[in-house]
């Protein structure tokens, strides 16, 4: 996800101008650099925060840094853009939230999602009350393949890797959810007993104003990246369809056919990961809140924690007993 930001930085988003790359393996950072022409390279960021020209950093390191560094960034009065999640606890997040707060820096999450233009029209016919009271959310996320186990290791696992932006969606078409109830099952890879993670699973949400949802995954879509979804409203429903490589349908002796659906999420959500960013910049020279707050962050991580807990417990788990003081995560 660096090399990702960075090469949309450089190639797509002139509003900003990027002036280092921090990589621990600067090998890697340092053969970037060459590519994009970006002049300064280092293996601590630390000597990137001494830098008083430099007003934001983005954070796309490992998910067990993103806490100790958004807090040093902080401190060192720059803005931040940091990839989700946050942190895989509680106690991290809100430790590092607090030192922004403080700091009086801006902080927005990878939650790039939003910023998909079907996805932001859904949201804008709901919020809109032109086809009444939203009632039902369906969301469908499927990956094609199960990623690196090195990965999944370290991951938090399907509800606070993959399911997380899944939950950030159901907010930010919904609102807030106050409970959560998960089915996970291992029925494709075998080889996630060893870390006791799942492949499948389907959530149950209730929302605050009395809607209720769905969510399903898989890691294993074997047709492509599947992401749909659609909200049931008293007076109609708005859906987003999958994205395909063409809008053209071939018939022939054996049926109707069309084009694949993308096989990987950069290759659906590329435009989402440079609107993110301009909005962020956006934020930072115009002095505006950010779309995807430190809040927005928290917040995914606690459905994350709730649905694992649900699937422990075999039980529906209020997002309440998740509150500041209890923290509630899950060991």
């Amino acid at each position: 996800m660096g090399s990702v930001h960075v090469r949309n930085l450089v190639q797509q988003v002139p509003e900003a101008n990027l002036v280092a790359i921090c990589d621990i393996r600067l090998e890697v950072a340092q053969k970037l650099a060459d590519e994009l022409g970006i002049e300064r390279v280092v293996a601590d960021y630390n000597e990137l925060l001494q830098d008083e020209s430099i007003e934001a950093v983005l954070i796309a390191t490992s998910t067990d840094t993103h806490a100790f560094i958004m807090k040093d960034v902080a401190n060192a009065g720059k803005h931040i853009f940091c990839e989700k999640p946050l942190a895989l606890d509680l106690a991290s997040i809100d430790d590092a939230l607090a030192v922004v707060e403080k700091a009086g820096v801006k902080l927005q999450v990878g939650f790039n999602r939003r910023f998909d233009k079907s996805f932001q029209r859904v949201h804008k016919i709901v919020d809109s009350g032109e086809i009444g009271r939203p009632c039902i959310l369906r969301i469908t996320s499927r990956d094609p393949e199960l990623p690196a186990m090195e990965f999944l290791r370290v991951s938090g696992g399907m509800f606070l890797d993959m399911t997380i932006h899944d939950f950030d969606m159901a907010r930010f078409l919904l609102g807030d959810i106050e409970e959560v109830y998960a089915i996970g099952k291992i029925l494709v890879s075998p080889e996630l007993h060893e870390i006791g993670d799942v492949d499948t699973d389907v959530v149950t949400l209730k929302f605050a104003n009395g809607a209720i949802g769905t969510i399903d995954n898989s890691r294993q879509a074997v047709y492509g990246y599947d992401q749909r979804l659609e909200v049931f409203c008293s007076n109609g429903i708005a859906m987003a369809a999958n994205e395909s490589e063409d809008t053209v349908i071939k018939g022939n002796p054996e049926g109707f056919h069309t084009s694949r659906i993308p096989h990987f999420f950069m290759n659906r959500y590329a435009p989402c990961y440079i609107e993110e960013i301009r909005q962020f910049i956006a934020c930072v020279r115009e002095d505006k809140p950010t779309p995807t707050t430190g809040e927005d962050g928290r917040l995914a991580v606690v459905l994350g924690h709730a649905a694992w807990r649900s699937v422990y417990e075999n039980r529906p788990v209020k997002v309440s007993e998740f509150s500041p003081t209890n923290n509630g995560s899950i060991d």
